[in-house]
């Protein structure tokens, strides 16, 4: 008979051979057949009946199932459905009893984006919940590929729209980075409404292992001619910022760039954020209409830097960078005009006191949830589903080192 010591090694080897062939079946899996790839293996290993990926939608409103078009299956609510709580919680769901099988819902998430759900059909619960942290493993494995995937099939993209985009929102969709992100440091979380058919506000950030950089656009004009402004400028910082050059300068080649192609016709608002990582410190221009409130101890108050002048208004406008120093449990969220001077019913501006309780109001959520609660606080202020201008948040929650 076996020693405890030599069945426990033979455990620990089964896991880590059934978790290396998972992630050899998805990293050598064609694009276009990563679900198939997971399905196999979590068959063969796992004993699954049955497996599907869901796709949060462009308006994180529901959960899209992959399949290839035309065939489409029913997709379920992201607030009230198990894959919802899963995909909510960012935290593995067991849902027992369904079709007398085990369900298991996983996040799907990439560094802290937050991409869908890969849900498992497994005979009991017993052996589900001794497998969580695997199939937990392997979801985020499936997730890196869906990434690298999308840059050569339409599959999942696809999944992702459960109404056509316009070509204005196709555009600014394929130029963000994301629409949440986490590190040690800070959290980020951002949305834009209306989902499919924004065309001027965007946002972008990147970082590196001192620095997050951080923009907030608000475009001039509608359709294609916003979002192609809207494109041509965030390019034009885009190019500064990789070339390293310090975030006022970022500002001032962006606003020649599109300064030469419109001559002062057509012009884009931005609030720029450097953020040393290490410190909170933080350089800011404020080159027109984005807003910034923070979160600080229980208080929200509007924070004002100098305005100066949109980029493309006026031919080599200078910019200057303030500093702001960020304290970490801070909670800052940045809103285009396209929220806080929306009107009511009755002719009131959203203005600072509605923003400062929808802040208090989704003060316990995480940041990639807080912009989805605002818009939708937003929508109810409004009265009506459909906006007159784009509506764009983002949140971001400092840590701190």
């Amino acid at each position: 008979m076996s020693s405890p010591k030599i069945r426990q090694r033979i455990g620990v080897f089964s896991i880590v051979n059934r978790f290396v062939t998972a992630e050899r079946a998805l990293r050598t899996a064609a694009p276009h057949e990563l679900l198939d790839a997971a399905r196999r293996v979590l068959i063969e290993q796992y004993a699954a009946a049955a497996v599907e990926l869901f796709m949060a939608d462009y308006g994180l409103t529901v959960l899209q199932p992959v399949s290839v078009l035309p065939h489409t299956a029913e997709p379920v609510p992201v607030h009230s459905s198990p894959q919802g709580r899963a995909f909510g919680a960012q935290e593995p769901f067991v849902e027992p009893g369904r079709d007398g099988r085990t369900w298991v819902h996983l996040p799907v998430t990439v560094r802290g984006d937050r991409l869908g759900v890969l849900s498992a059909a497994l005979p009991g619960q017993d052996q589900a919940r001794a497998w969580l942290e695997e199939l937990a493993e392997i979801a985020q494995v499936l997730g890196h590929e869906v990434v690298v995937a999308e840059r050569d099939t339409d599959l999942y993209l696809q999944a992702r729209r459960k109404d056509r985009l316009t070509l204005a929102a196709e555009m600014q969709w394929q130029l963000l980075p994301g629409r949440s992100c986490s590190r040690p440091e800070y959290e980020l979380g951002a949305q834009l409404e209306p989902a499919y058919a924004i065309f001027g506000d965007n946002f972008d950030w990147s970082a590196s292992a001192d620095h997050l950089m951080l923009y907030v656009t608000n475009g001039m004009g509608e359709g294609i001619e916003a979002s192609l402004l809207t494109n041509l400028a965030i390019n034009a910082l885009r190019n500064a910022r990789r070339a390293g050059i310090p975030i006022a300068d970022q500002a001032a080649l962006a606003d020649q760039a599109v300064y030469a192609h419109y001559r002062g016709g057509c012009y884009l608002s931005v609030l720029m954020l450097d953020i040393e990582l290490a410190s909170g410190r933080a350089w800011v221009v404020d080159a027109g209409s984005p807003q910034l409130l923070r979160l600080r101890r229980g208080s929200v108050e509007r924070i004002a830097f100098d305005a100066q002048l949109p980029l493309g208004m006026f031919e080599e406008t200078d910019y200057v960078a303030q500093e702001f120093l960020l304290e970490p449990g801070d909670r800052l969220v940045f809103v285009s005009d396209g929220v806080y001077a929306v009107a009511s019913p009755k002719g009131e501006a959203y203005g600072d006191a509605a923003l400062t309780r929808a802040i208090q109001a989704t003060r316990l959520l995480p940041a990639a949830e807080v912009p989805r609660a605002i818009l939708r606080e937003l929508t109810g202020h409004r009265g009506r589903p459909a906006p007159d201008d784009d509506a764009l948040v983002v949140c971001l929650d400092w840590h701190g080192r």
